[in-house]
């Protein structure tokens, strides 16, 4: 039997000291970088069900076609928690979020808000905003999405 650690890759470290290259690439698959970064998600074409991550089949309905579609950029605050314990090097306290964005639940972190319980409402107007995540030793930019208060 094989040893584990011989399946290992080396990945590179982000640092906020390296030089950008002017390259991006999304944290995640669902986030569209560019002039007007936005999410995408799969829209079953039976039901109209929405899914970030790819699917076989609809949980819905069973359907198994699906397009690609742009989710609204602004949406409300549905629920919300105050994080103030995460893994090692997470900083907290932290807001993590459900957002209705025209329909479409997302989670997400809110940004650019104090975490606070007097500063964060049910309800709350927000819009999607980008951040950087850092840097590689190529000058790749990593970066995430969250949502800030209108």
């Amino acid at each position: 039997m094989d040893d584990w650690r011989s399946s290992i890759t080396t990945v590179r470290v982000v640092t906020d000291t390296a030089t950008p290259t002017g390259a991006q690439v999304p944290l995640v698959d669902y986030l569209v970088l560019g002039a007007h970064p936005h999410l995408e998600a799969n829209r079953c074409m039976s039901c109209g069900a929405r899914f970030f991550d790819r699917r076989n089949a609809c949980a819905s309905c069973f359907g198994t076609e699906f397009e690609r579609v742009a989710i609204a950029t602004e949406g409300t605050v549905r629920a919300f928690t105050i994080v103030t314990f995460a893994a090692p090097g997470v900083p907290v306290p932290f807001v993590s979020a459900v957002i209705d964005c025209d329909g479409t639940s997302v989670r997400g972190n809110l940004v650019n808000v104090e975490p606070d319980p007097s500063k964060v409402t049910l309800h709350m107007p927000v819009r999607l905003t980008t951040y950087s995540m850092g840097i590689d030793d190529n000058g790749t930019e990593a970066v995430a999405f969250g949502f800030e208060p209108t």
